[in-house]
């Protein structure tokens, strides 16, 4: 069973995400900022997939991607950024920064289906 991350701010989204990923027979797990997940992969744990919004409070999603981009330990981890934000700049600096797919909310299981192969296939190829 894949373990996946959700990071959003937004609880009502997070608990949406979750119950689309376990139809996916996913183990979903939520967090509702970008600090708590930095503080878990850095004491060893680390997903199968991590889910990322763009725009929380204290630290952004783009902030937690060039983070988790700059350590080695964790170039293979896929991310899938989330955002409302369809600005052609903001989706551009996210595939920048290191992420292997971009959705927009509200999202649906389908895209979320598309998304991980999608991210998958990246890390497969060593793109």
């Amino acid at each position: 069973m894949k373990k996946v991350w959700i990071v959003d701010d937004d609880q009502e989204m997070t608990d949406a995400l979750c119950l689309m990923l376990e139809l996916l027979e996913c183990e979903a797990s939520s967090y509702l900022n970008a600090r708590s997940v930095a503080r878990t992969l850095l004491e060893g744990d680390k997903p199968d997939y991590l889910f990322l919004d763009i725009n929380m409070p204290e630290v952004s999603g783009l902030d937690l991607l060039e983070f988790i981009r700059r350590r080695s330990e964790w170039k293979d981890l896929p991310i899938i950024m989330l955002s409302t934000e369809a600005a052609d700049v903001t989706v551009d600096r996210a595939m920048e920064l290191g992420a292997d797919s971009y959705i927009m909310k509200p999202v649906t299981i389908e895209e979320i289906e598309n998304s991980m192969q999608e991210a998958y296939a990246k890390h497969q190829k060593g793109v």
